[in-house]
């Protein structure tokens, strides 16, 4: 099941995703850089920030897949199968 910001990361268009991906990134850094000065209430935060940046990253490139040619798409999968068989 699709959770809510999943759901909410689809609607967004290409250049809203990557400005979110940008403002997420830099609330990460000030956040760790506060921490790592002062402390934090909840560092649990630091963690919640960090899988929302993955979860951009996730679906950034799952756009990218998406609108790739199918000769790209090929020697992609012809690079996954060999890792595979190492």
């Amino acid at each position: 099941m699709a959770t809510k910001k999943y759901l909410e990361l689809q609607e967004l268009s290409d250049a809203e995703l990557a400005a979110e991906l940008k403002e997420t990134q830099n609330q990460f850094q000030k956040m760790r850089f506060d921490h790592a000065i002062k402390g934090l209430d909840n560092p649990i935060v630091l963690r919640d920030i960090r899988r929302d940046i993955a979860r951009l990253n996730t679906e950034v490139r799952k756009r990218e897949l998406s609108q790739a040619s199918e000769e790209v798409v090929a020697k992609r999968d012809q690079i996954r199968r060999r890792r595979r068989k190492s």
